[in-house]
């Protein structure tokens, strides 16, 4: 029986930090307002794009939230054209996602990102092709509601007990645990470790070479 292997996007397959904050920064200023404190957008990465500027609007003026985001994303698609913006893979991805792929399992993804924003970056690196299914902030509720997980075992024909969620914030593990499926952290992206478990990761991994060990130890069962 497969396995689902769901992938959060910014801060686990990808480091995205730098031009999302740089795109972050510009949209406030274009909108008149003083820019964010950089670790605060680090710590909004993952939630869509709406919830993450709500976040960071130190008085919660909801009027702001569509100017603040259409500046966004016309300053994350003027960055993303410079290389000095690039949103590289982080070590270990492709050998990663090869070898879970060799085991039979399915790959998909889970991400804050828009689809087109999502679609675009895993086109980039050529990982359209390696994911089975694709969910974004456009498809329901973003993170932490568990929409994105049952929308990606509903297309795959996964159970729960066989789907596990891997991300670097704590939007990804609520995400999980909001769905009932299993949590597993990486330490490399954007949110702590101490945060990772707070939030409800039951392992915490250093490096994708661990993702493809912790995975194999949680479902050697399918492998047999």
């Amino acid at each position: 029986m497969s396995v689902l292997c769901l992938f959060d996007c910014d801060g686990t397959l990808v480091d995205s930090a730098h031009t999302i904050v740089a795109a972050m920064t510009r949209a406030f200023a274009d909108c008149g307002l003083a820019a964010p404190d950089a670790e605060a957008v680090r710590g909004v990465i993952g939630l869509p794009l709406r919830g993450a500027i709500a976040a960071l609007l130190v008085n919660g003026e909801e009027w702001r939230l569509e100017p603040l985001a259409v500046a966004y994303k016309s300053a994350f698609a003027d960055l993303a054209r410079h290389r000095s913006h690039a949103e590289p893979l982080y070590p270990g991805v492709e050998a990663a996602l090869s070898a879970l792929a060799e085991r039979g399992w399915l790959l998909g993804v889970a991400t804050g990102k828009s689809r087109r924003g999502a679609l675009a970056t895993l086109g980039s690196h050529g990982l359209l092709d390696r994911f089975v299914t694709v969910q974004t902030a456009d498809d329901g509720s973003g993170k932490p509601a568990p929409d994105m997980v049952f929308n990606a075992m509903r297309e795959t024909g996964v159970d729960r007990r066989r789907t596990v969620m891997i991300g670097d914030s704590i939007y990804d593990m609520a995400m999980a645990r909001n769905a009932d499926v299993r949590a597993l952290g990486v330490s490399w992206g954007y949110n702590g470790v101490q945060q990772l478990r707070g939030a409800g990761a039951e392992l915490i991994v250093h490096g994708f070479d661990e993702v493809v060990v912790a995975l194999d130890e949680w479902f050697q069962a399918d492998r047999r």
